[in-house]
């Protein structure tokens, strides 16, 4: 099913190296899931509900934009809310 939708001999990888590169990009990219609730709610000032509220909203955010990267537009790119405009 994965070699249909994703065409992993026609890019010359294996189920093996696609999900080790996908750990790899999660755990590059997991500072976020709590540095943007810290960022925005004042690093807990504004109370638990909302951190909680915000980084819910995080990995939500996330998972939409990679899940359209990899099966709408077939491309291996990690989406994030971006902290630049956060901080």
């Amino acid at each position: 099913m994965l070699e249909k939708i994703f065409q992993l001999k026609e890019n010359k990888t294996t189920v093996k190296t696609e999900v080790i590169a996908g750990l790899t990009t999660f755990m590059t990219m997991a500072y976020i899931i709590a540095l943007n609730p810290n960022l925005l709610t004042g690093f807990g000032a504004e109370g638990a509900t909302l951190w909680n509220g915000v980084f819910l909203a995080t990995c939500i955010a996330s998972a939409v934009g990679m899940f359209v990267m990899a099966f709408v537009a077939n491309k291996p790119f990690a989406m994030a809310p971006g902290m630049g405009l956060n901080s």
